[in-house]
């Protein structure tokens, strides 16, 4: 399974709009815009198809991590400091 094939099925799962995929990558300070996001959503024999890269893919998942669980506060122990 391809890159774009996983951030597809991610989009149509979560219910994503283009411009919600753009905040989420904002949130890991990756820039995207609306035409190259786009780009990854058509299919392979269109002439504006454009290969998902393991960065993209990579930094929205991160991003959607964030937007999923909110950003981690300073001072949260961490699970190795709890076990002590």
């Amino acid at each position: 399974m391809s890159n774009n094939e996983i951030f597809k099925k991610l989009r149509v799962a979560l219910h994503l709009r283009n411009d919600e995929i753009i905040e989420i990558m904002k949130l890991v300070d990756f820039r995207i815009t609306k035409s190259e996001l786009g780009a990854f959503f058509r299919k392979e024999d269109h002439p504006n198809f454009k290969k998902c890269g393991d960065q993209v893919l990579r930094n929205f998942l991160n991003g959607l991590v964030i937007h999923m669980r909110g950003n981690k506060v300073e001072g949260d122990k961490t699970e190795t400091e709890n076990a002590e």
